[in-house]
């Protein structure tokens, strides 16, 4: 039987060359997309600006249109700076951006990243709303170093591209570990004249200084480990002949390396030598430690101290907490001071509570406290702490206010802020750290302009005092010449034995008294 198909395909000889050269060029119109498919750049994209660098599955970048980089505790307030964001008109604003690892996968740094966010934004309403109408306008965006702040050289990048229109970056907050990634950071955008405002890093070496400005341009709103240290000691009136060290041997982070060197200059003779331990290069991560630990309170038993003072970061300190909790002196109560990383152990699940009902006082240096100006006293209108100066109910209550305003429809919801979620400090000294940016740009910005040029905004940190300070929610911000705050207050903060609620204590100060009321820096001060 003939196959009509066959005939009228190849019935002559110019339909064979017809249909041979269709087929052809299906089959290499197939394969060339086949190839393509296989060869094209997979699309490494998450939001605008913002995408996952090869070798990575984490979102690195800098958005300000609500993106959450995939961490719901930051959905709520992301959205709300997007909402600001778009009421701004372009070339009439100066944008922020908020320096963080927002996709760690640590539950403590996770609320840590939502609290910055918060008391940032709440800064920029009140500049954007309630500031008589100042310019320039300010935008805010996030920018995402990563986990550990591991993967922060693409962000810095398109950071230090940031600065010419249409988003004229004036300035990087957050700032807020005090790392090698995060020292590189900072050096590379203060060399390339963008401000930074640090809102938690302590370490003493990421800083200018009498001995030389290394990150010109930076400013920092929190005392150095050095400062929190000598806070402490004159609160402690610690005797060192009864007093020793635990400190993480672990080198290259910052916080510890100065916290520890900090704490050997108060414990200076001392007939015990220190307790080491050695951390995982990812602090967060539990490592052995636990099992050190509990060797190591055996030998504080052998000894006479009753202060011990803490070097390490706050896994490392919880671990050490719960250890001591079970020593076998029971009878012998022992008082742990340490730096700022005790805010976290308000909200960690896995601290046992019981180690304070057993004659454990845990006292730390905190960035901020809600109770530490909040209430007045009938004599002299001082705060609880019992300091004139240095701060003030009233600048407290008007955070407070704004804050009220921003965490509710139709500007919020933001997340929770009540004042549980405030005892860390952390929405606290981020609202500060932003209020000095803003008070940095609108300050360099000439009379007659409505943007400052970028290099002058990082100038006027050493006039940030006196007259000029900022009245921050967490005490008077006032600046020496290499942009460090002098003799800030420093909340002393215990957690309670009853359930590890992060108490306020009292209000110390590295220079034993508080500030004069003028608030300028002697010709001695460093």
């Amino acid at each position: 039987m003939r196959n009509p198909l066959r005939y009228r395909v190849w019935y002559t000889a110019r339909q064979k060359v017809v249909t041979t050269v269709v087929v052809g060029a299906l089959v290499v119109t197939s394969g060339w997309y086949g190839i393509g498919r296989l060869t094209a750049p997979e699309d490494r994209s998450c939001a605008k600006g913002v995408e996952r660098p090869q070798g990575s599955d984490e979102c690195i970048g800098v958005s300000g249109d609500g993106y959450d980089f995939g961490r719901p505790k930051l959905t709520e307030v992301a959205a709300a700076i997007a909402r600001e964001n778009d009421t701004l008109k372009p070339g009439r604003y100066a944008t922020v951006a908020l320096l963080l690892p927002l996709t760690s996968t640590d539950e403590a740094m996770q609320t840590k990243m939502q609290r910055e966010l918060q008391g940032a934004f709440a800064e920029q309403y009140r500049a954007n709303h309630l500031s008589n109408e100042q310019v320039p306008g300010i935008r805010l965006v996030l920018a995402n170093t990563g986990k550990n702040n591991l993967l922060w050289q693409p962000t810095v990048d398109r950071l230090k591209k940031m600065t010419g229109a249409p988003d004229h970056l004036r300035a990087v907050s957050g700032v807020a570990t005090s790392s090698t990634q995060v020292r590189s950071a900072v050096k590379e955008l203060t060399a390339a004249h963008i401000a930074v405002v640090g809102t938690t890093i302590t370490a003493d070496d990421i800083a200018n200084g009498p001995g030389g400005d290394p990150f010109p341009g930076l400013a920092r709103v929190s005392p150095t480990n050095r400062d929190e240290a000598r806070a402490l000691a004159h609160f402690g009136k610690v005797k060192a002949d009864k007093a020793l060290l635990v400190q993480d041997t672990r080198t290259g982070d910052h916080y510890t390396d100065t916290l520890r060197a900090a704490f050997t200059s108060l414990v200076k003779g001392t007939q015990y030598e220190p307790q080491l331990f050695t951390s995982r290069e990812d602090p967060n991560d539990e490592g052995t430690t636990a099992n050190t630990f509990q060797q190591i309170t055996h030998l504080i038993c052998d000894t006479d101290a009753d202060t011990v003072f803490f070097a390490g970061r706050h896994t490392q300190l919880r671990q050490f907490i719960n250890a001591l909790g079970a020593r076998g002196c029971q009878n012998r109560p022992f008082t742990i001071l340490t730096g700022d990383e005790g805010s976290y152990l308000g909200s960690d699940k896995k601290l046992d509570r019981g180690a304070l009902r057993r004659k454990v006082t845990v006292r730390y240096a905190s960035l901020a406290h809600p109770d530490a100006w909040a209430v007045a006293k009938e004599k002299g209108g001082a705060a609880t702490g019992g300091a004139a100066t240095g701060g003030s109910p009233a600048d407290y209550r008007s955070f407070l206010d704004l804050l009220a305003t921003v965490a509710k429809k139709p500007v919020g919801p933001i997340g929770p802020t009540g004042h549980q979620e405030l005892t860390d400090g952390q929405v606290i000294i981020a609202y500060d750290a932003m209020s000095l940016a803003v008070h940095g740009i609108r300050q360099a910005t000439p009379d007659g302009k409505r943007l400052p040029q970028p290099g002058d905004v990082g100038e006027q940190w050493p006039r940030v005092k006196g007259s000029l300070r900022v009245s921050g929610a967490s005490g008077w911000i006032c600046l020496d010449n290499h942009g460090n705050p002098y003799n800030k207050a420093v909340p002393v903060v215990e957690l309670a034995p009853e359930d590890a609620r992060q108490r306020f204590v009292a209000i110390a100060w590295p220079e034993r008294t508080p500030p004069d009321p003028k608030c300028l820096p002697p010709s001695s001060a460093p």
